[in-house]
């Protein structure tokens, strides 16, 4: 027997949308924000840059939510990209 919607019964279940949405913090991917703080951290507290850390934590914030805006999966596929050697250079 099928659904009226083409699909078979018993195979259909309900999914959260938060198991299919990217996981963010701020607006950015959360591994981003992470790495993002930590260097942000150790350039204020470890070296004592306080005005480095500040502006390398903004800037990178801002960065990371203008490209998760664009593309939810961005470093995704920077990763894939960097991975990926260059077989068509010329």
């Amino acid at each position: 027997m099928t659904a009226p919607t083409g699909q078979i019964e018993g195979f259909e279940i309900p999914l959260h949308r938060a198991l299919t949405e990217p996981i963010l913090m701020g607006g950015a991917p959360r591994t981003v924000v992470i790495v993002n703080g930590t260097l942000a951290a150790a350039l204020g507290l470890g070296l004592q840059l306080w005005v480095a850390g500040i502006v390398v934590w903004i800037v990178g914030h801002t960065a990371a939510v203008y490209a998760a805006r664009k593309d939810s999966a961005f470093m995704e596929v920077l990763v894939r990209h960097v991975r990926h050697r260059g077989h068509l250079s010329c």
